[in-house]
């Protein structure tokens, strides 16, 4: 295929000027994007070699390079010569390379000039780098840290398959408190697919309501095995679970960040089943101390009372009760004799008074001028008719006497 192919005059020059009427050739296509790639400075890329067959003789060795979190690889090249006798398959590498686009298949591979087996140091160095960062993010803070409950209903346990880190925490477990309950999720915990394989695993636990606390257990290891732990998309998704956590990885020693953003770090599996369920036979010691120490307070208690009614009862005042009677009874016929005295002087005093006002009512009131022989005339609105202007002739009017009314009509009116 030649290294360059002259556009045709009747094609457009841009992959955005074509059409379904002007199409480019899938050879041009090609060409273009070969162009594109070769354009591209060389650049340092990291990954890890998943295959790697050494060619005895061969002037160039191929490999597969594999994103360390996203399942997506690569083929590198390089002269024999420039591959260092350690790198192998699983070694986690940086690679120097240029970008390069087979034409003929469509394929994209890097040409490499340099790979560096990445040491431990710089794995170190990434992750407390990392760990920084979500700190800084406040991922860790004490303040966001969900308690455990005293018993959960079930635990959700995150565990390889058939693992000694299964089996130490259910174990321990039951033995602490034989009604455990657990929801198991066995998961590769280790190497490539690791992480992609527990955050759905965690995602899923959290979303059960009888689950109240999430185990993420593992056994010791290397730093390299542990680093599915240390990655940033499982690190997230512990702190964004609403169910508290338990990191449970590894040994004493051992310390992967999802330690921090959990809400409990368990120094081994064996000590997450102590951290996460009450010892049967401790509580049971509890309640026996705390019955005994009730027993101990209500005889105390029963004991002073009956001290305090003894002296009670031997006081006077309860050896002869009636003596307070007799003396209130006293006290309250005084007060009778006292209040009917003051209350006879009082009534005779204010009937003089009543007799006068009413003396003075009878002699201002109407009642007596009526029976006199006087009347009142009143008008349909019962308004009191003082002259024959008010009047008009067959009105009828309402004569008041003393003893009652009587319903009158005005013939006339005269002077």
């Amino acid at each position: 295929m030649p290294s360059r192919i002259p556009v045709p005059a009747n094609l457009p020059p841009r992959a955005a000027m074509t059409t379904p009427e002007n199409p480019w050739p899938l050879r041009l296509l090609s060409q273009k994007i070969r162009e594109y790639v070769s354009a591209m400075s060389r650049l340092w890329v990291e990954g890890e070699v998943i295959t790697l067959q050494r060619r005895p003789g061969a002037k160039v060795q191929f490999l597969q390079l594999r994103d360390l979190e996203e399942n997506f690889s690569i083929t590198v090249k390089i002269m024999t010569h420039l591959l260092p006798p350690t790198v192998t398959s699983g070694s986690r590498v940086v690679v120097w390379a240029a970008p390069d686009f087979y034409a003929v298949n469509g394929s994209l591979s890097l040409w490499a000039q340099e790979i560096r087996p990445v040491g431990m140091g710089d794995i170190l160095a990434r992750l407390e780098a990392l760990k920084n960062k979500l700190a800084a993010e406040g991922l860790f803070d004490p303040a966001r840290k969900k308690p455990l409950p005293f018993l959960p209903r079930v635990i959700g346990l995150i565990a390889g398959r058939n693992t000694k880190a299964k089996e130490d925490v259910m174990v321990n477990a039951s033995i602490r408190w034989p009604g455990a309950r657990f929801e198991v999720r066995e998961v590769q915990v280790q190497g490539a697919g690791a992480v992609e394989a527990m955050v759905p695993a965690l995602q899923e636990l959290d979303r059960i309501p009888e689950v109240d606390v999430i185990v993420l257990a593992r056994g010791g290891g290397s730093v390299e095995d542990l680093l599915p732990f240390s990655d940033e998309r499982l690190v997230r998704a512990i702190a964004a679970t609403s169910t508290p956590t338990v990191s449970a990885i590894g040994h004493e020693g051992d310390n992967p960040i999802s330690d921090y953003a959990a809400d409990l770090r368990a120094s081994t599996p064996t000590d997450a089943a102590k951290r996460i369920v009450p010892d049967v036979a401790e509580e049971r010691r509890g309640l026996r101390d705390v019955l005994l120490r009730a027993r101990r307070a209500l005889t105390g208690r029963l004991e002073r009372a009956r001290a305090d009614l003894d002296s009670l009862r031997n006081r006077p005042v309860m050896a002869r009760p009636i003596t307070m009677v007799e003396m209130r009874q006293s006290d309250l016929d005084s007060l009778r004799s006292w209040l009917r005295s003051h209350a006879l002087r009082e009534v005779t005093a204010e009937s003089g008074t009543v007799s006068a006002l009413l003396s003075q009512l009878r002699a201002l009131s109407p009642r007596a001028t009526l029976e006199r022989g006087y009347s009142i005339l009143l008008d349909q609105s019962d308004a009191v008719v003082s002259t024959t202007a008010q009047l008009r002739a067959a009105e009828a009017l309402t004569a008041v006497v003393s003893d009652g009314r009587i319903d009158l009509n005005v013939k006339g009116t005269r002077k």
